[in-house]
């Protein structure tokens, strides 16, 4: 039996970063990885690369599933990565798809603000409704800038 871990690719950064964790997990484990996509044409993302019909936006999350495939499995080991582009809601989409699979893995932020007020985030209804246990990779804490001991005045 092997290892699968499910992990959902929306083109952001922390998208890429759960990828390249999955992906480095599965390979300790001789697992394989499933990426994931969801996509939907509601026109609420907001950003200007809303695609005018459904096939096109369904074109739009095949190729940037490829496209972020590619970009992590460059040069590293054969673990095995499936791709899956699916319709749906996002946390719909990532918890049926981990229905079987040992690990789901997503970054801690997506894409859209808009989408996050409205809709809430995903990795927090993924973590209510999945059937496995759920890592969530963090945003990188970058180190403060300037003295780490604050400046006595003289």
């Amino acid at each position: 039996m092997t290892y699968l871990i499910v992990v959902g690719v929306d083109g952001s950064d922390g998208g890429r970063r759960a990828l390249r964790w999955a992906v480095g997990e599965a390979a300790e484990r001789n697992g394989t990885v499933q990426a994931v996509t969801a996509w939907r044409w509601d026109g609420l993302d907001g950003g200007a690369m809303v695609a005018p019909n459904p096939i096109e936006e369904e074109e739009r999350a095949t190729a940037l599933l490829a496209r972020e495939i590619g970009e992590v499995t460059r040069g590293t080991s054969a673990t095995p990565v499936s791709a899956e582009v699916v319709e749906g809601r996002p946390a719909d989409v990532l918890t049926a798809a981990a229905r079987g699979a040992d690990l789901l893995v997503l970054g801690s932020h997506g894409h859209g603000r808009l989408r996050h007020t409205v809709l809430g985030s995903v990795s927090e209804e993924c973590v209510r409704k999945a059937t496995c246990p759920v890592v969530v990779i963090p945003v990188p804490v970058s180190a403060p800038s300037g003295p780490a001991v604050p400046a006595v005045p003289a």
